[in-house]
């Protein structure tokens, strides 16, 4: 039963992704910001200045494609590149004022929506959902040859 149970919750990370994507897409809505470009300005607000490979290396995913996303947040005016003391041809990137601005104010709504996703489910049951989460997604990682 248990098996079963894991097994169904691999599966719905799927359809779990799409729909949250889909709501961060609707919250989007009149931003000019599409995901991608949310995603680089949620990872410059929580870690600070990023070089490109560092935000790859967040997002877990290909740097050549998150070079693409910042230069979409470049061209809005969203990020701006600084000098990197630790590396003079890896600079790194910044947020505006108008792109800490504007991820401050998506970031407060999406956590009052999750405050209304998850108004019928005790802290306790979040705790434990990610809990599992985490465990089932570490070891599959592991299983997989740290490529997942």
């Amino acid at each position: 039963m248990k098996a079963d149970h894991l097994h169904h919750l691999v599966w719905m990370s799927r359809p779990l992704m799409q729909a949250a994507e889909a709501c961060v897409e609707a919250g989007l809505e009149g931003t000019d910001l599409t995901v991608r470009m949310r995603a680089v300005l949620e990872i410059l607000r929580r870690h600070g200045d990023q070089t490109v490979p560092d935000i790859a290396a967040r997002l877990e995913i290909n740097r050549q494609y998150v070079q693409l996303m910042v230069n979409e947040t470049l061209a809005g005016g969203f990020v701006q590149q600084r000098p990197n003391p630790r590396h003079k041809r890896s600079r790194l990137v910044a947020l505006t004022d108008p792109g800490r601005e504007l991820i401050d104010g998506i970031i407060a709504r999406e956590l009052a929506l999750m405050q209304e996703i998850g108004a019928d489910l005790t802290d306790e049951d979040v705790a434990t959902a990610l809990n599992v989460v985490l465990a089932v997604t570490g070891k599959l990682r592991t299983l997989a040859g740290g490529q997942a």
